[in-house]
């Protein structure tokens, strides 16, 4: 009985030793957070972003304006409001020749920057007006950048590798919540998950969704700035939080590095990025899918349709192929798939392994570029397309119409609006419905990017600068409604 008391007395020591060993191996040998060394190294780096500028706003000073036969005919007049909004940044490259500081920031905090005003203020408190570099609303991306004066200490942030991140890794957040005097907010969690999408939907949310989710504290104003590992390297771009209060619940999503990298290379060379395209509708696989297709696991993306003279025609791929893998990397969602795609290199052969009437077979798929104008499908998926007007839509099939409940079987919906654009004066919101374009009826997507193009040229024809839509609203009721070009 001795023995035995001895044993686990001992047994206690060696676990309560473990414990403590374990416990002292996360902080350095004098007992401090790697997280305190990653702020001192880094947090310099993170700016504050105010962009002032103008938007148009309707004016109802006449009653007669909220009916909507006298909307038609005599659109409200706009009126120039100012507003000022406020988010995160964070310096990643500096050019010593030029003294150009290049940051990194959201798209939804610099777009309006092109036409206003974009102030960045410094870890010491210096502002500098900056000038847009590029802007990529599809994946909430953007890049400006300031010119330093004098010996300006500046701070860079390195960039690290989002493909090897793993749930449970620490996270750490830097920006500006809130307000003034909260700048530089450092907060800690971990990787939530890897991999979301659907988190933003609607109006000026992003088609490529891959989001990082994370426990650290993110709030209003923090967007666009950094989220870190460990070894202080940048590892997303804080972009979003789910809250139904506004304010951090512990779920916020963040823009993986390597996306971004790939949109940034683009913007410093162009101003502008280059996507690949394929030509296809692809479908979620569903759990009943998966007997259907023969398929092993509710993953990969069916071929609903494969778009005319396409490259995915031109190389043999049909309606009902399930897609399993992109250039070796195994597909789980239709989200993977179009990043997939678009990220791939315009004009090289992408491989692509499919299963056809339960064989698996590999295509190889010549890639062209996204059609740059407008007018042309714009989201590989072949269910969005954004257009010069400052629309995009979906199939009355997709996703978004199921979820705000659209039963039209005609027309296509209208999935994002931009600020300050035709579509925008127009009164269009998300959720209506275009059943036609200057009395040419669309039923897809397809249909309706070509017959605006053809209702855009004839418009310049006959030298007017009204283009009529049909359209249902929220409320599926019709009504008429006019794109204005000035």
């Amino acid at each position: 009985m001795k023995q035995l008391k001895q044993l686990i007395l001992l047994l206690m020591v060696i676990s309560i030793s473990s414990c403590a060993s374990a416990k002292v191996s996360m902080f350095d040998a004098s007992g401090q957070s790697p997280v305190v060394q990653v702020v001192k190294d880094v947090r310099e780096a993170v700016v504050q972003i105010k962009v002032e500028s103008k938007v148009s706003v309707k004016s109802n000073l006449n009653p007669f304006f909220d009916d909507d036969f006298f909307r038609f005919f005599f659109p409200s007049p706009q009126q120039q409001k100012p507003v000022t909004s406020m988010g995160s940044g964070f310096i990643y490259e500096y050019n010593k020749s030029t003294k150009e500081a290049f940051i990194m920031t959201n798209n939804h905090v610099a777009e309006r920057g092109r036409e206003g005003i974009i102030t960045v203020t410094l870890a010491d408190k210096k502002t500098y007006t900056a000038s847009v570099v590029g802007l990529d609303s599809s994946t909430d991306v953007a890049v400006i950048k300031i010119k330093l004066e004098g010996n300006e200490k500046v701070t860079v942030a390195p960039l690290g590798d989002s493909s090897s991140l793993e749930i449970g890794e620490w996270a750490i957040a830097i920006g500006n919540p809130f307000a003034d005097g909260l700048d530089r907010t450092v907060t800690l969690g971990v990787i939530s998950a890897l991999g979301r999408y659907d988190i933003l939907s609607g109006e000026n949310s992003p088609v490529y969704q891959d989001f990082i989710q994370t426990d650290a504290a993110i709030n209003p104003g923090n967007s666009g700035g950094p989220l870190l590992n460990i070894n202080g390297e940048v590892i997303g771009i804080n972009t979003a939080i789910a809250s139904t209060s506004g304010g951090n619940i512990g779920i916020g999503f963040a823009i993986p590095i390597n996306l971004a990298k790939s949109v940034v290379d683009d913007l410093l060379a162009s101003g502008k990025v280059q996507r690949a395209y394929i030509g296809i509708l692809p479908q979620e696989i569903t759990s009943d899918l998966v007997e259907a297709f023969n398929l092993s696991e509710v993953a990969g993306v069916l071929v609903a349709k494969v778009e005319k003279d396409s490259p995915a025609e031109k190389a043999g791929l049909q309606a009902g192929d399930v897609i399993l893998e992109v250039a070796g990397e195994k597909i789980s969602n239709v989200a993977r798939f179009r990043i997939a795609v678009a990220t791939s290199k315009i004009g090289t052969k992408l491989p692509i392994k499919i299963l056809r009437d339960k064989k698996e077979k590999q295509i190889n798929i010549t890639l062209t570029s996204l059609p740059e104008d407008s007018l042309s499908l714009g989201a590989e998926d072949g269910s969005k397309t954004l257009i010069s007007t400052g629309i995009s839509v979906e199939s009355t099939d997709s996703q978004l119409a199921k979820r705000l409940n659209i039963n039209s079987e005609k027309g296509v919906v209208v999935s994002k609006v931009d600020q300050n654009s035709p579509a925008s004066k127009a009164g269009l919101q998300v959720g209506f419905v275009i059943l036609s374009i200057d009395n040419m009826e669309v039923n897809s997507v397809g249909e309706f990017s070509s017959i605006l193009a053809e209702a855009k040229n004839k418009m310049e024809k006959e030298s007017r600068k009204t283009i009529p839509l049909y359209v249902l609203d929220r409320n599926q009721n019709p009504r008429f409604t006019v794109l204005r070009f000035d």
